[in-house]
């Protein structure tokens, strides 16, 4: 009687423990929008399950149509973090009241300039906008300093851009704050009348650079890292543009949490863990990788300038946001996108 009362008692805890395993695990699963690709990120969610033990379980897509996602889910959404590509479509889903306040310990891992005003988004690695461009072809100094002086008949079907990629179409808003609506349909029409060739995203431009069917790409700087890992003697590299110009942004890839997760301490985990030494390293020196690091103490990828003397466009990243819409109103109106 007592080993049946034994067996049945380890019997009893065995279910119990194997029940409360299946529920930790179950509350320990985090739903991750993520506008940043697969390849580049899906390494970082493996770390993290592996150290926390948390599952992620994650739907990619493009930033801003994730945005608006999250927007039409309202508090239904299964999200309970916003892995953004760019500061707009952060701030677009922030000043819907859909992102939760960060803690400030939390925030002030991060300079003040990559980080939302309203404490609901921080930046975990920031990239600058630059003109690539074919090195059998053309020098730096041949190179416009503005992306205003690409409308010269010289770069006549010789520029591209990714007109659906949310980085270029922060750029465009930075554009619309410092220069008006005007100017930038101005600037938007002279480049389609210039044959401006477009591409769906920003590594299709470098390659097509890289084959000449371009000779210049409007892109962020860390996709040439990303082609000379594949390719190191492609004939491609990096043009800075002047600091304050609208083609110069330094925008940010970014985490939130949304308002109605209901595992908020361990999505702060994952942001916190997006912004510890590891992470940002990998965001910064991993192969085929060249973000320019936010927090800690680690440094970029040796021969970029470094951030601090880059100033950018001149904007708060903050308002990218709630300008968002309206520049994709205006991407549509000169037909950009559909």
């Amino acid at each position: 009687m007592k080993k049946l009362i034994a067996v049945v008692l380890v019997a009893t805890l065995a279910a119990t423990l194997a029940a409360t395993a299946a529920a930790a695990t179950k509350e320990t699963t985090l739903v991750v929008y993520s506008g940043r690709s697969e390849n580049f990120v899906q390494p970082m969610f493996d770390a993290f399950t592996k150290q926390t033990g948390i599952r992620v379980q994650v739907r990619y897509g493009d930033s801003a149509a994730l945005a608006a996602t999250l927007l039409e889910e309202g508090s239904r959404t299964p999200a309970d973090v916003f892995f953004a590509q760019d500061a707009g479509a952060l701030g677009a889903v922030a000043s819907k009241g859909r992102l939760a306040v960060l803690p400030q310990r939390t925030l002030a891992r991060v300079p003040k300039r990559f980080r939302a005003p309203g404490k609901r988004w921080v930046g975990t690695s920031a990239r600058a906008r630059v003109a690539a461009y074919n090195t059998n072809e053309l020098r730096a100094s041949d190179l416009p300093r503005s992306i205003w002086g690409y409308t010269s008949p010289h770069w006549r079907g010789k520029v591209a851009l990714p007109p659906t990629n949310a980085s270029f179409q922060a750029m465009v808003t930075a554009m619309r704050m410092r220069a008006g609506d005007d100017r930038t349909r101005e600037w938007l029409l002279a480049m389609k009348a210039n044959d401006v060739k477009f591409y769906s995203g920003n590594t299709q431009v470098l390659a097509a650079v890289a084959s000449g069917e371009v000779l210049v790409g409007l892109v962020n700087h860390y996709y040439l890292y990303q082609l000379k890992e594949q390719r190191p003697t492609a004939p491609v590299a990096n043009h800075f543009l002047t600091a304050r110009d609208p083609g110069a942004l330094i925008n940010i890839a970014g985490m939130g949490i949304t308002t109605s997760s209901t595992q908020k301490a361990a999505a702060l985990r994952l942001v916190n863990f997006m912004l510890s030494q590891p992470a940002q390293r990998f965001f910064a020196r991993s192969p085929g990788r060249a973000e320019y690091p936010l927090a800690t103490r680690a440094r970029p990828r040796p021969g970029l300038p470094p951030l601090t003397r880059i100033e950018g466009a001149g904007i708060n990243l903050g308002a990218l946001g709630p300008q968002l819409s309206r520049t994709l109103k205006l991407l549509s109106e000169v037909g950009y996108t559909r």
